[in-house]
């Protein structure tokens, strides 16, 4: 483990390290920000390499085996309603914990004063998520090509991008990328290979990735249906 957590901690200090370096040379030649708002950013940049250390330490020991668990055991237990319920669920509840969705909500809510609530921005990105996860794991099982899903989903985020009003359109494809976060990647990855893997005829390499890439077009779509019915 302890080996686990030094390669964890490099990974942490080559992500964290540059920006942190870049920014006091910024400080000391060219912005010289007060010193207490210095001092504060380099105590939670500092708090950020111990915070990723330990949730990457974490995703390696629990959420990753868990979700590979998961993926593995349902398709050989449950019912094809019951995988999907399963995944709808796990796909919810998993964006609902994700910590770049909740800054985001939080900034919309900021900036529209209210008018868009950060928790129901968070409802419609998580439905979002769950609804396209749901349509991964159908995909791996019935072994439909992903590029039918993802010509079809963008095509249709492409269409409504007309009906959307124009507030309401870069928001959509922020939400898309936020759920690509450090909480839902690792579970969502892990539960499509873990069910690539027990079927027959699947490929665990090209059938058990690309749950992220579908599921990021929820949000879009659900962001979008909602500037509509703001509208």
């Amino acid at each position: 483990m302890s080996v686990r957590l030094k390669d964890n901690l490099y990974e942490v200090l080559l992500a964290v390290l540059p920006i942190t370096v870049v920014t006091t040379i910024l400080q000391v030649f060219v912005i010289a920000l007060p010193t207490p708002m210095f001092l504060r950013f380099l105590i939670g940049a500092l708090l950020v390499m111990v915070g990723l250390t330990l949730f990457l330490q974490g995703v390696k020991m629990g959420l990753l085996p868990m979700g590979e668990t998961i993926g593995a055991e349902l398709p050989q237990k449950a019912s094809l309603p019951i995988i999907l319920l399963v995944a709808f669920l796990l796909g919810f509840l998993v964006t609902v914990a994700e910590p770049d969705v909740r800054v985001l909500a939080f900034q919309v809510d900021l900036v529209s004063e209210g008018a868009v609530s950060k928790n129901i921005l968070i409802l419609a990105v998580a439905l979002g998520v769950a609804v396209f996860v749901c349509m991964a794991v159908l995909r791996i099982i019935l072994g439909v090509p992903i590029t039918y899903l993802l010509a079809g989903g963008y095509t249709i985020v492409l269409l409504l991008s007309f009906f959307t009003p124009p507030d309401f359109v870069p928001l959509s494809f922020d939400a898309g990328g936020v759920t690509t976060g450090p909480v839902t990647v690792p579970f969502i990855l892990a539960l499509g290979i873990g069910t690539a893997a027990v079927l027959g005829g699947r490929s665990s390499f090209s059938d058990g990735f690309g749950l992220v890439g579908l599921a990021s077009i929820g949000p879009i779509l659900a962001v979008m249906i909602l500037g509509v019915i703001y509208q």
